[in-house]
C-alpha cells in the first residue's frame, strides 16, 4: 500500500467512524462569511454523507443560495487537538429523492423518522469535491475522489437482509462485539446492527452510534458471514 493509499484508508476510516460533523455553509445574511452547524450524516451506497435537514434551517437556506459546502469531521479521543486527526470533505450539497437511502438513514437515526411531522426535511448528498486530511503533524494531504470513495459492495435488500439476520438471531454475537472493544452497553441498550460495508460495520447502542473495522476488506455475504463469525469467536484478551 502506497502513501495516498495509506492516508486515504485512514481518511476514510475516521470519516465514516464519526457519526456527525461540522457543516460549514456560504451564509446569505452575513455574505462572505462562513456559517457553521452540527450535522449528523450517513454515508450512501457510494462512501458519500448524506444529511438530512429542515427547509427551515440555516443551513437550509444558505445551500439553496450557494451549494459548496464542507464538512468537517475529528478524532475527539485525544488529549491534544493539534494532534488529532480530522478531515475536510468538501463537496457540492445536492437535494436526493431515495427511499432506500432514507430507509438506511432512519436505521442509523431512528427519531428522525418523525422529524417529518414537524417540518419540511430533506435528504442531501453532499457529492465529493475534494477531501483534506491531517493525521497529526507533518501528515498533511490532499485526497482525490478516486483514491477516497468506497462503494459499499452489497446493495439495499443483501444489507437489509445481513442487519435483521443478525438482529434477529445473533445477539449474543453483538454483545460479544462490544465486549472486545470495551463499548458499554446494558440490558435496556443492547447493540444492534444497523448498517455494513466493505471495512466495517455499525453497531446502535441505545443513542450513540459505533463502528467497528473489519481486519480485511470484504465484498460478498459469504465474507460478511465470514467475518462477522470470526469477529464472535475471537477471545476477550486480559
Amino acid at each position: 500500500m502506497n502513501q495516498t493509499e495509506q492516508a486515504s484508508l485512514k481518511a476514510r476510516t475516521l470519516f465514516n467512524t464519526r457519526c456527525d460533523g461540522v457543516l460549514s455553509t456560504h451564509s446569505i445574511d452575513l455574505p462572505g462569511y462562513p456559517f457553521g452547524s452540527i450535522t449528523p450524516y450517513c454515508i450512501n451506497r457510494d462512501g458519500q454523507p448524506v444529511i438530512l435537514i429542515s427547509t427551515i434551517a440555516q443551513h437550509t437556506r444558505n445551500i439553496l443560495a450557494d451549494n459548496k459546502v464542507s464538512l468537517i469531521a475529528y478524532d475527539p479521543q485525544t488529549d491534544d487537538t493539534q494532534a488529532a486527526g480530522r478531515i475536510t470533505y468538501i463537496a457540492n450539497a445536492v437535494k436526493i429523492d431515495d427511499e432506500e437511502m432514507a430507509e438506511r438513514y432512519y436505521r442509523f437515526y431512528p427519531n428522525s423518522r418523525n422529524f417529518h411531522k414537524t417540518h419540511d426535511f430533506n435528504f442531501y448528498t453532499l457529492d465529493f469535491v475534494r477531501v483534506r486530511y491531517i493525521g497529526g503533524f507533518g501528515e498533511i494531504y490532499w485526497i482525490e475522489k478516486e483514491d477516497f470513495l468506497k462503494a459499499n459492495p452489497f446493495g439495499f435488500e443483501e444489507e437489509t437482509g445481513i442487519v435483521e439476520h443478525m438482529n434477529a438471531d445473533h445477539q449474543e454475537a453483538m454483545n460479544h462485539y462490544c465486549d472486545l472493544f470495551d463499548l458499554a452497553y446494558d440490558a435496556e441498550h443492547l447493540p444492534k446492527l444497523v448498517g455494513i460495508d466493505s471495512e466495517g460495520f455499525e453497531l446502535r447502542i441505545g443513542g450513540r452510534l459505533e463502528r467497528l473495522q473489519f481486519d480485511a476488506s470484504i465484498g460478498t455475504t459469504l465474507e460478511a458471514r465470514q467475518a462477522l463469525v470470526e469477529l464472535a469467536r475471537r477471545p476477550i484478551l486480559g
